[in-house]
């Protein structure tokens, strides 16, 4: 039961970590940032950029950021793992 405790702990101090990294998607000149648990924080567009055009590089860049994240999530979640299996004596 501690070592059920003790996992939450660390998977919350990992979420809150991942919330303080940020990573781009960037297309064309649209820059997408998104934080390590996959939420979208900001989004930057020059100006002179005719809307449809925007739109579409929006997603792109949009899923690059994400993708970004997902890498940042899977390797902040490798780690953790790692010391909870060396926890277990594995």
């Amino acid at each position: 039961m501690k070592q059920l405790q003790q996992m939450k702990e660390q998977m919350d101090a990992a979420k809150a970590r991942l919330d303080t990294i940020s990573v781009k998607g960037e297309c064309q000149g649209i820059t997408v940032v998104a934080n390590g648990n996959k939420k979208i924080l900001e989004v930057q567009i020059p100006e002179g950029m005719d809307t449809e055009e925007i739109a579409e590089l929006i997603v792109i860049a949009t899923n690059k950021a994400i993708e970004n994240a997902e890498s940042v999530f899977e390797s902040e979640m490798r780690g953790m793992a790692g010391g909870l299996m060396g926890g277990l004596g594995f």
